[in-house]
Formats: structure tokens, sequence, C-alpha cells
């Protein structure tokens, strides 16, 4: 391992842990105010019709990225489901911010403080740092497949 492998694995874990951390705390946050997380998220006037199955979706699915976030051999699908899940709340509420008269804000703790372009800017930078994460770990891995190829028909 050289040391551009090794910089590119400490980031990835890096971003990997700072993801984790994030879940956990928007999940734990919407599950200990549960009933005020399923209200303002009916109130969405996008989410409205979903919002049944959404309220217990969306922590659980929070708290399954950081299962795989945690985990080697699943941290390419966690970081791929960081980046979807950052990317679709950033652009829920660039949608909200732009096309409702309403803004619920079903968001606890320290993100219940920030105002909506303040909650766009954090969203965008997670969603950056998990593509950046995925990326890198995806170039880890075509250069594996590359090099295995190499080895296997030593014709390259």
């Amino acid at each position: 391992m050289n040391f551009n492998d090794s910089y590119r694995e400490k980031t990835v874990e890096i971003i990997s842990l700072i993801l984790v951390l994030l879940f956990v705390y928007a999940a734990v946050s919407k599950l200990i105010d549960f009933e005020n997380f399923n209200v303002q998220l009916g109130q969405s006037p996008i989410l409205t019709p979903y919002a049944e199955w959404m309220v217990f979706f969306i922590p659980l699915s929070e708290l399954g990225i950081c299962v795989l976030l945690m985990f080697r051999s699943f941290k390419y699908l966690g970081l791929l489901l960081s980046f979807t899940m950052m990317f679709l709340f950033s652009l829920y509420i660039y949608i909200m911010l732009n096309y409702s008269s309403y803004v619920p804000c079903s968001c606890g703790g320290i993100l219940e403080k920030m105002t909506w372009q303040q909650h766009l800017v954090f969203n965008l930078i997670f969603t950056v740092l998990a593509g950046i994460a995925f990326i890198l770990l995806q170039s880890r891995f075509t250069e594996s497949r590359i090099l295995f190829y190499k080895q296997r028909f030593k014709f390259f």
C-alpha cells in the first residue's frame, strides 16, 4: 500500500465516520420526538400521501446506512446510499424552498435551529462528502480490478 492508497483509505474512513454520526444523530432525534416528526412529515405538501410509511422508513434507513458504513464489505453500498439519501434530502429542501408556500420542519436537535437555506448548504456539504468517499472507494476497486486482469491475462 503506497501513500495515495493510505490517504484515500483514511479519507474514506473519516467521511464514513462523519456520515455515521450524522445519520445516527438524525435518526435518534426523529425517534425520540417521533410524534412531532410524524405530525410535521404529515404537514409536508409533497410527502403527505407517503407520510404514514415514510415516518418509519426514513429513520430506519438512516440507521441501516450506518450499519452498512461500519463494515468494510458493505461500505461501497453504504456510501452510495448515503450520497443518494443526502441528495434526496437536499432536493426536497430545494423544492420546498422554491415551490412551496409552507415549509414544515421535521428536523430535530441542532438542525432545527438552522434556517432552511443553512440546512440546504449543510446537506449539500454532506452530499459532496459522501460523493467524494464513494468515488475514492470506487477508484480503489477499479485499480484492483485492472491489476487483477493484468496479472491474469498478462497481455496488458
